[in-house]
């Protein structure tokens, strides 16, 4: 449905982004404004609202934002929002989309018919989040991936404090999410006694851990 995107922000997910819709013959160059059938905002949150303002109505505008309501792309109607639900590196280029999920926000079937296809386009998986909802959703995405990060670096922390390569917890927590993260160990067990002896030796050797890991066993035994 699009012929010329111009993508502003080429940041890790932007540039994702421009490769794939290069790939798929879309003109992604330099586009004026007046010139793209859409503009696809790929700035920082904070960018979206001062970044959309400048743009003369006309195309389309969307972000790909998971958290930013469709009001921060004002004064623009022909607008919606396509957010891949991955993460992203420099270090590797369009086949990041590849199979990953999109969360589409349109407010009537003429944009959401152009989010959908955008997101297809982009080899994304479309699913449909209504407005109010961004950032319970984006919460979410949040728990899953970034925490993921803090609980690695926790984890390896212990792992060098006890002398142990902190690597070989990379086969753990793929095998995790490969068996449906199915629970295993004390918590699952009702071995209170190991959940006991876990707290007294972050304790004794790493006590800012504790709390994180006191709150973790209670959302898990919960």
């Amino acid at each position: 449905m699009f012929e010329r995107v111009k993508v502003v922000g080429h940041g890790r997910v932007g540039s994702a982004i421009a490769a794939r819709l290069f790939e798929r013959g879309i003109a992604v160059g330099p586009v004026r404004d007046d010139q793209a059938d859409l503009v696809l905002l790929c700035v920082p949150d904070s960018a979206i609202r001062d970044v959309a303002a400048g743009i003369e109505p006309g195309p389309w505008v969307a972000h790909v934002s998971g958290a930013t309501p469709l009001a921060a792309l004002d004064p623009h109607t022909r607008r919606f929002s396509v957010h891949p639900l991955q993460t992203f590196t420099r270090a590797r280029g369009a086949e990041q989309l590849d199979g990953a999920w999109a969360a589409v926000t349109a407010e009537d079937d003429a944009a959401r018919n152009q989010a959908i296809w955008l997101a297809e386009v982009l080899g994304l998986r479309p699913f449909e989040i209504r407005d109010e909802s961004r950032n319970l959703y984006h919460a979410g995405a949040a728990i899953a991936s970034n925490y993921l990060v803090t609980l690695f670096r926790a984890a390896s922390r212990l792992f060098d404090a006890a002398g142990a390569p902190s690597e070989a917890l990379l086969p753990l927590m793929r095998r995790t999410i490969d068996n449906g993260f199915e629970l295993t160990g004390p918590i699952a067990r009702g071995d209170r006694s190991t959940v006991d002896a876990h707290l007294a030796a972050l304790r004794a050797h790493a006590p800012e851990l504790e709390t994180m890991y006191r709150a973790l066993a209670e959302v898990t035994a919960g």
